[in-house]
């Protein structure tokens, strides 16, 4: 049914839906399966992606120390009430460290569009719940929508870290939130895909460098840095703010930029913060003194 970004929006248009609906009929034509299976498994990973913030807010950590309690602290300074920025950021930014740390704890959590950077979507669709009050229907609907633009991002570019580095994660689910953001507080299809683009093009060239090979520092922080940027972009988005390049032009640059980037910033833990004194020793710590010198 689309192929990239700007059909997704021109079909929205014509048909004067929304891009969540375009996107379920997409994925009933493509798996065969009814209209209720499909909604259902997404409420399904709807459910997921509630009880990981849940367990996450509720403080966890990761067998190796690296990770966990950032989120329940980012809670308690809210709740202090001495905070620099907005109160809706910040709880967006503590509900993508909590799922985050949820996954570094070898906890459940739902791929969004991967592990790693699975806590950038439910971060900021839970932070705008009391404020935007949507109802099930609309938080699945929310979630359709950072689907197609996922869709789009991994059939024309990457979303892994082992073939493009961190913008393609963790950078492909900001965006991917920050368009359903946008769609969630009645933005236009075009509003989204300015969001998505804004978001996007300020992640692009972030390596993967996880330090000791796992998928906590700073990989945690750095969902807590997509939530925020997604928030800010769809704020922009909403607007009235327009991308200078358009939302396509955007992911092929990624994907460019992916493929021009080092193999020691792709997931391999040999550069970056991993290659640094700090990462060596962490890694020596965990896997022993081999593993610094790798």
């Amino acid at each position: 049914m689309f192929r990239n970004v700007a059909e997704l929006v021109a079909l929205a248009e014509n048909e004067q839906t929304k891009i969540a609906e375009v996107m379920i009929r997409h994925e009933i034509e493509v798996s065969g399966r009814s209209r209720e299976d499909v909604i259902a498994q997404m409420d399904h990973h709807l459910s997921v992606m509630e009880r990981a913030v849940e367990r996450g807010l509720q403080g966890v950590s990761s067998r190796s120390g690296l990770t966990g309690f950032d989120a329940v602290r980012m809670q308690r300074y809210i709740e202090a009430g001495r905070f620099l920025s907005g109160e809706t950021i910040l709880d967006a930014v503590s509900k993508a460290m909590a799922t985050n740390e949820v996954n570094a704890a070898m906890g459940v959590i739902c791929a969004t569009p991967t592990a790693g950077a699975a806590g950038v979507v439910p971060g900021t669709l839970f932070a705008v719940k009391e404020k935007l009050r949507p109802t099930r229907k609309e938080m699945i609907e929310f979630l359709f929508t950072a689907g197609a633009f996922g869709y789009v991002v991994a059939n024309n570019a990457s979303i892994s870290g082992a073939a493009g580095g961190c913008q393609a994660e963790v950078g492909s689910a900001a965006g991917m939130a920050a368009a359903a953001l946008v769609e969630l507080a009645g933005g236009t299809p075009s509003q989204a895909a300015e969001a998505m683009a804004i978001a996007l093009k300020n992640m692009l060239g972030l390596v993967c460098d996880p330090v000791a090979g796992l998928v906590e520092v700073p990989c945690v922080k750095r969902n807590a840095m997509g939530a925020a940027n997604a928030m800010i972009a769809a704020d922009m988005a909403l607007a009235g703010i327009k991308s200078r390049i358009p939302c396509d032009e955007v992911i092929e640059a990624m994907y460019r930029i992916g493929a021009a980037m080092p193999v020691a910033l792709k997931e391999t833990a040999q550069g970056g913060l991993a290659a640094t004194p700090t990462g060596r020793a962490i890694a020596a710590r965990i896997f022993g003194a081999s593993a610094a010198t790798k």
